[in-house]
């Protein structure tokens, strides 16, 4: 009785969340309560003011206290200045203060804040504390979930700091600049669940853009992803990120990403 409990949670949870398992932003859903996510998401991009492309390494840890609270850890590695090396890390916690959940649909509310600190050159306007910048970001999400398509969108604000006292902030560059994103997903198969066992496929597609506050510089890309989870368990993401429109400078705006993230639950029986 017990495994069959455990099932039919464990297809409740993969029906309900699958497709808000975005890329690029957080849901406003948690790691389950007392699970480990490990997750490792890797980027290549093409420079745009030197030849070659900068890769990015970033393995993270999340776990879930409960069904509202959970922490995040994630390390920085990058080739960008022609030697592949650490160059930070990151925490990250998210508050779910918010829920109204439906047999087809839910909708939740969440807070969530961020502390980077990195090493690495300033080299672009832009600013990016998920691997490029020393600083600190805030923001609520929320997210609803109808049958099998997931909206979520986010705004956040977000603040830079020098890169250690040998790469500081530049003067004449903006250091706080306020994130927003909407993204979308869709579950495309199965059509019927009859096993968590089975394979997910997902498509989305995700906004993302940023305004500097002191000048009003900003940028936009979209980025589509095709989506796989195996046995409820195991993901695979594969994304394209191409800017829309920008106007600020930005090193390496277009790339792709793989991203590969394993989910241990209930650590604690």
């Amino acid at each position: 009785m017990k495994k069959i409990l455990v099932v039919l949670t464990l297809v409740i949870f993969q029906k309900g969340i699958s497709q808000e398992l975005f890329l690029m932003t957080d849901p406003a859903s948690n790691v389950p309560a007392n699970s480990l996510g490990v997750n490792v998401l890797q980027s290549l991009f093409k420079e745009e003011f030197k030849s070659g492309y900068d890769y990015q390494l970033m393995p993270e840890v999340s776990y879930g206290l409960n069904r509202n609270l959970m922490f995040r850890a994630t390390a920085f590695l990058s080739n960008r200045d022609n030697n592949f090396a650490a160059e930070g890390g990151s925490l990250y916690t998210k508050y779910r203060f918010y829920s109204s959940d439906d047999l087809n649909s839910h909708f939740r509310m969440a807070a969530f804040g961020r502390y980077s600190f990195n090493n690495a050159k300033i080299h672009q306007e832009q600013i990016e504390i998920m691997g490029n910048n020393t600083g600190i970001e805030a923001g609520i999400v929320a997210t609803t979930l109808i049958k099998k398509l997931a909206i979520s969108s986010t705004v956040s604000f977000e603040k830079a700091f020098d890169n250690t006292s040998s790469n500081p902030f530049p003067d004449n560059l903006g250091n706080n600049a306020t994130n927003y994103t909407l993204s979308f997903g869709q579950l495309m198969y199965p059509k019927k669940y009859t096993s968590f066992k089975q394979t997910n496929i997902n498509l989305m597609v995700e906004f993302v853009g940023q305004t500097i506050n002191e000048n009003g510089k900003s940028y936009l890309d979209v980025v589509p992803v095709v989506q796989f989870i195996f046995n409820s368990q195991a993901r695979v993401d594969l994304a394209y990120r191409h800017e829309l429109l920008s106007s600020m400078t930005r090193s390496a705006p277009n790339g792709v990403y793989l991203n590969l993230y394993y989910t241990f639950f209930n650590l604690k029986k």
